[in-house]
């Protein structure tokens, strides 16, 4: 299988490349950057030297493949994505830009308006543990946010089970490393910012509340917080129970989702250091570990997901 990598100098590209240059099945045709066009790839990745003598091409350079896997800045699929799918490839898109399937969420989240509207109807949310069936078919993959994937996967055997009251809505509390902002973060990215800090950086609004709330079907009021880890996402999800509920109960729930899927992990455990979810620990994995607790005084779940941004969150 030809693939080609369209902003493949960031962060995210980097993993990309890291996992596809392993991979038995794939050939990397291309790989696009317009900042770094003619130089080789280790000079963005030095952890990539010795492992492929690529060199990034300009974008005028794509030419078709089997799958473009987009790892641009947000709003830069937008105009290329159209483009790829008519050429007959498939397209994986790493981007915000297609993840919604209501149009008018664009200008609330996005600040504008979506031109493709038609594209949002066939393309796949890219969460294989809710959609797996679709996404083996679909042309157009839109992955999802890191925070949004911690947060759906926490909550979604509670919804699935039928556990949360939908009259609530759900608080979502989430932390999340520095390379979440990608290598073009800005001052607040810097290390002499960041270091030491838990800032709350998006009480509320932020964009990816409207991928929880589409793929949940409730209310999510979610807070984001920036500290001091470079990778990580840890997502805190407070519910209200519809009924009465206990820990076997919730364990249920849980196994019934994921007791199939390789790569969530229900971590809840009675000793050791880390007896829930803890990002530290996935740091360069695929994995996505949940974890849950009852709080009975208030009749409260509390959920948790815990990935890596870069993996799990992103190029996983």
């Amino acid at each position: 299988m030809k693939v080609a990598i369209l902003g493949g100098s960031g962060y995210v590209g980097g993993e990309l490349l890291r996992l596809l240059l392993r991979h038995p099945e794939v050939e990397i045709d291309r790989v696009v950057s317009r900042s770094m066009a003619g130089k080789p790839v280790g000079r963005a990745h030095p952890n990539l030297r010795k492992a492929t003598g690529l060199v990034f091409s300009p974008p005028e350079a794509w030419r078709p493949v089997d799958v473009t896997l987009i790892a641009s800045a947000h709003g830069g699929s937008m105009g290329v994505t159209p483009k790829l799918l008519e050429a007959g490839g498939r397209v994986i898109d790493l981007t915000s830009d297609f993840r919604l399937k209501d149009p008018g969420l664009y200008p609330a989240y996005y600040r504008t308006e979506h031109p493709r509207p038609d594209l949002l109807a066939s393309a796949v949310y890219g969460l294989p543990e809710r959609h797996r069936a679709e996404i083996r078919n679909a042309r157009l993959v839109a992955n999802p946010g890191c925070m949004a994937a911690a947060s759906i996967l926490a909550l979604g055997p509670l919804v699935t089970a039928g556990l949360v009251d939908p009259q609530r809505p759900v608080v979502v509390d989430a932390k999340s490393g520095s390379s979440a902002s990608g290598r073009d973060g800005g001052p607040a990215s810097l290390h002499p910012e960041r270091s030491g800090v838990m800032r709350l950086y998006a009480p509320a609004g932020h964009r990816h509340t409207a991928e929880i709330e589409q793929e949940t079907g409730l209310a999510i009021a979610l807070s984001c917080h920036g500290v001091e880890a470079v990778r990580g996402v840890l997502a805190t999800v407070h519910a209200t129970a519809r009924g009465p509920i206990d820990e076997k109960g919730l364990w249920r729930a849980y196994r019934a989702a994921y007791s199939e899927e390789p790569f969530v992990r229900i971590v809840h455990e009675t000793e050791g250091l880390y007896r829930e979810p803890e990002p530290k620990l996935l740091a360069g994995t695929n994995f996505c570990d949940v974890g849950f607790a009852v709080d009975p005084h208030v009749g409260r779940i509390v959920a948790l997901g815990a990935l890596d941004n870069l993996m799990k969150g992103a190029a996983g």
